[in-house]
């Protein structure tokens, strides 16, 4: 089916044990997890997607409601933010703030089918929701998980970009565009920057009402990408002069920055990138996209931001929060095409072959005690002949065959054959597990 991936099984190994990286880097920060429904109202959804996500909402009728001619009111969840923010809403009496969850869950974009872009993917998202207020430190906190997970990941060197929406509207306001709608407008064109390049951005942005003038300052600012945490702090403070209105952004960002550094970030795994916008309105103060760096052509990795708004729109509560989110479906796809990952030997480690039905029992009870002893096992419950079982295994990528012949089973004992090395040793039944586990080590 186009817009979704398939992996097949040494593949979907692989896959799973990024998301058990992923979920145990989250775990370490002591984020909990939390799930909720594929399917929201859809009011819930809509009341303020922002930018372009709310023309890719995949709206849910029952047969019953189709026949009687009803509107729909479901739709499936485009990303988890907005139903977390309902879900925190909702249950607001009930939770410890600040609220620190992790949720790991399949979304639902109308995407066009084509390579790399998906109508069901993974997303891996933390966020942090405060009561009434949340520290900026909290924004701080987002970078030095983000490189936790792409450190533990092995996927190759990578940079945190970061930028601040509020500093961005100080910087419009500064250049006659003051309108939030007008901004907002500007900011995802902006946002297009480095897939479109200068000239296609500048038409655009002329497009939506800004004067050349100001176009070519805002694209002359936006081009900037700090070298050092002091070149980043030293350009806030450069903004702050030259454009009045963005004074409170820029000391919001120096905040979050030297934060970062105190977090233990590496200074070369991040950097100011005023490039960056993001192109959903729920956004209001830091925003993050992280790449890789040998790898630019694969885009934005993991992303997201401040919205201390968000949930105002499901309660009177003032509910900030700050979050990232990993695309992991979209990342494993380009990840796979670029050759970084691919397939991962088998979860299972023996196979128990049965050549003749008289040898059924024999072989069951082998691979109970190896299961019994923590070792993943299948048996074949049905004799077929020993080559056949082998190129079984070989082809799952299996290790380890135990071979249970009429000659074994008078000798109580077992043929182990390591397929990956083509070596076999007989061993008594009784001795197969430490013998497995010896070779196991060895690795």
């Amino acid at each position: 089916m186009p817009g979704v991936l398939e992996l097949l099984p040494a593949e979907q190994v692989t896959f799973r044990r990024m998301l058990e990286t992923i979920r145990a880097a989250y775990e370490r920060f002591g984020f909990v997890e939390l799930e909720t429904p594929a399917i929201e109202l859809a009011e819930v959804l809509l009341t303020k997607t922002g930018g372009e996500t709310e023309r890719e909402v995949y709206f849910v009728q029952s047969t019953g409601a189709r026949e009687q001619g009803l509107e729909p009111d479901l739709a499936l969840r485009f990303d988890l933010t907005v139903p977390l923010a309902r879900y925190v809403a909702q249950h607001e009496q009930q939770l410890a703030f600040p609220f620190r969850r992790y949720q790991i869950q399949r979304v639902y974009r109308g995407e066009s089918p084509q390579r790399g872009r998906f109508r069901e993917f993974y997303q891996c998202d933390i966020d942090v929701i405060g009561r009434d207020d949340l520290d900026l430190r909290y924004d701080a906190e987002m970078p030095a998980v983000i490189h936790r997970v792409f450190t533990d990941l092995e996927i190759g060197p990578f940079t945190i970009r970061l930028n601040n929406r509020r500093l961005m509207r100080g910087l419009l306001s500064s250049l006659g565009v003051g309108d939030p709608s007008h901004q907002s407008a500007v900011l995802r064109e902006v946002d297009k920057l480095e897939k479109r390049g200068l000239d296609a951005t500048a038409t655009a942005l002329v497009d939506v009402g800004m004067a050349p003038a100001a176009v070519d300052r805002l694209l002359e600012t936006v081009s900037y990408r700090s070298s050092s945490l002091d070149d980043a702090l030293e350009t806030l403070d450069r903004l702050s002069a030259e454009f009045g209105d963005a004074a409170g952004g820029a000391a919001d960002q120096a905040t979050v920055l030297e934060a970062i550094a105190a977090f233990g970030v590496p200074e070369d795994a991040y950097a100011l990138d005023l490039s960056i916008a993001r192109g959903l309105d729920y956004y209001t103060g830091t925003v993050y996209e992280t790449v890789l760096d040998d790898h630019p052509g694969i885009g934005s990795v993991c992303s997201g931001g401040r919205y201390d708004d968000l949930a105002g729109y499901y309660t009177s509560s003032k509910l900030p929060g700050v979050g990232i989110s990993i695309g992991l479906t979209r990342l494993f796809y380009q990840l796979r095409e670029a050759g970084i990952v691919g397939a991962s030997p088998a979860v299972t480690q023996v196979l128990v072959t049965l050549m003749d039905p008289a040898g059924f029992a024999y072989a069951l009870e082998v691979g109970r005690r190896l299961r019994q002893a923590g070792i993943p096992t299948e048996t074949r419950p049905a004799p077929s002949r020993l080559g056949k079982q082998l190129k079984y295994a070989d082809r799952l990528g299996i290790r380890f065959a135990v071979i249970c012949g009429e000659d074994e089973r008078s000798r109580d004992t077992v043929t182990v054959r390591d397929l990956r090395h083509g070596n076999q040793d007989e061993v008594p039944r009784s001795d197969l597990v430490r013998h497995l586990r010896t070779l196991i080590d060895q690795e």
